[in-house]
C-alpha cells in the first residue's frame, strides 16, 4: 500500500510543530528551528533518516542501498529498538516498532517534568517538536501505548523522549529491552574514539560465546568489528571524529542504563544486503539503550527514557552547559 508524504515544517521555532501540507511518496516529517537546523523523521518506524546543522553538514549515516519497502526501514539514521534486541524469536530481530507505521497524536499527552527533561536553559516555545504513537498490534501479545517525542533544540540539539505504557486489561505484565541506535556519520573510522566508556563491564556480540569483559583501554578505538553492549554506562557518551574535528555528545537518562556501539567492518559488511562494501568506513552506532535488566510494566505503568544528541564542531569542552529541554 502506498502511503503519501505527510510533511510539516516549522521556520519560526517558537511554535511546536504542527501538520500542515500532504504530497505524494512516503511518510516524513519535518522540523526545522530558526537557525535553520533541520531534522527529518520518517513515521513508518519512527524513524530519524536526517539530522543536518544550518550550514547542510549531514550528521547522521544513512545507506544509499536502503529503501522503505516491503516492511523493512532503511538502515542508518536512528532506529527504535523495542520490544527485543538482537534476539532470534518469533517477534523480529530487534523488535516489531522499526517495521510499523506510527501516527502523528494531534493532542500529545504532557510529559512529566524530571530533572532530566526540565527546560531548565532552554524554553519550550524556542524547540521545535512532533509527537508520534503506536498502539497495540498483532505482533505482540500485549496491550500497549508506545509513545515517542521528537524535540529539535533552538541550539540544534536533538531529543527523542520514548514512554511505553501497559495497557493490557487481564492484569498481565509484560517485559522488554530497549535501545536508540544512533547511526553517527563519520570521515574515517579510524579517526574515532568513543570516551565514557573506559572500565566498564561489556557483552561482546562479535563473538560466539557472549562473555562478560572488562573494556581496558581509555577510549574506544576501531581496527576490526566492534559489536559490544556497555554495561551500566554513564549518562554522558562523547564520540570524536579526530579527521572531521566534531564531536556527538549523547546524554541520556536512568531508564537507559546501558549503551550499544556497533560497527561491522569490512567482512560483516559484505553479508548484509543494505550495507555498501565500504560503508563501515563512514558510520559508528552508539546508541543508549536498556538490556541487560529487562524493564518490567505491570498494567497502568509507564516507563520513560530520554536521549538528547549534540553536536561540537571541536573537541567536547566539559565546560559547556547541560542541554536540556521538555
Amino acid at each position: 500500500m502506498e502511503i503519501g508524504i505527510q510533511m510539516a515544517e516549522i521556520n519560526k521555532s517558537s511554535v511546536n510543530l504542527l501538520p500542515s501540507t500532504v504530497a505524494g511518496g512516503s511518510n516524513t516529517i519535518v522540523l526545522k528551528n530558526v537557525r535553520g537546523c533541520s531534522v527529518e523523521i520518517n513515521l513508518f518506524g519512527a524513524q530519524v533518516t536526517s539530522w543536518k546543522l544550518e550550514t547542510g553538514q549531514e550528521l547522521l549515516f544513512t545507506t544509499g542501498k536502503g529503501f522503505f519497502s516491503r516492511g523493512k526501514s532503511v538502515r542508518g539514521g536512528i532506529k527504535i529498538c523495542f520490544p527485543r534486541i538482537s534476539t532470534p524469536t518469533h517477534i523480529e530481530e530487534h523488535g516489531f516498532a522499526r517495521n510499523m507505521l506510527w501516527k502523528i497524536e494531534d493532542n500529545p499527552c504532557p510529559i512529566p517534568t524530571t530533572s532530566n527533561t526540565a527546560a531548565n536553559n532552554t524554553a519550550p516555545s524556542k524547540n521545535a517538536s512532533v509527537d508520534i504513537i503506536l498502539k497495540t498490534s498483532e505482533n505482540w501479545n500485549n496491550s500497549y501505548e508506545f509513545r515517542l517525542r521528537f524535540t529539535l533544540g533552538a541550539n540544534g540539539d536533538l531529543m527523542l523522549t520514548s514512554r511505553i505504557r501497559n495497557t493490557n486489561l487481564d492484569g498481565r505484565s509484560f517485559k522488554f529491552v530497549f535501545a536508540y541506535q544512533n547511526y553517527i556519520r563519520v570521515g574515517d573510522i579510524g579517526d574515532v574514539r568513543i570516551e565514557g566508556l573506559e572500565t566498564l563491564d561489556y557483552f561482546d556480540n562479535s563473538k560466539e560465546q557472549r562473555e562478560r569483559h572488562t573494556e581496558q583501554n581509555s577510549a574506544v578505538s576501531f581496527e576490526s568489528e566492534v559489536d559490544k553492549i556497555y554495561l551500566s554506562a554513564p549518562t554522558r557518551i562523547t564520540t570524536i571524529d579526530h579527521g572531521g574535528r566534531f564531536s556527538i555528545v549523547l546524554r541520556k537518562d536512568g531508564g537507559l542504563s546501558d549503551a550499544v556501539v556497533w560497527n561491522p567492518w569490512e567482512k560483516t559488511s559484505k553479508t548484509l544486503t543494505d550495507l555498501g562494501n565500504k560503508d563501515f568506513n563512514r558510520m559508528v552506532v552508539v546508541g543508549a539503550a536498556a538490556v541487560e535488566k529487562p524493564i518490567c510494566l505491570k498494567p497502568g505503568e509507564e516507563w520513560t527514557a530520554n536521549q538528547i544528541l549534540s553536536f561540537s564542531p571541536t573537541s567536547y569542552n566539559c565546560d559547556e552547559p547541560e542541554p536540556s529541554f521538555r
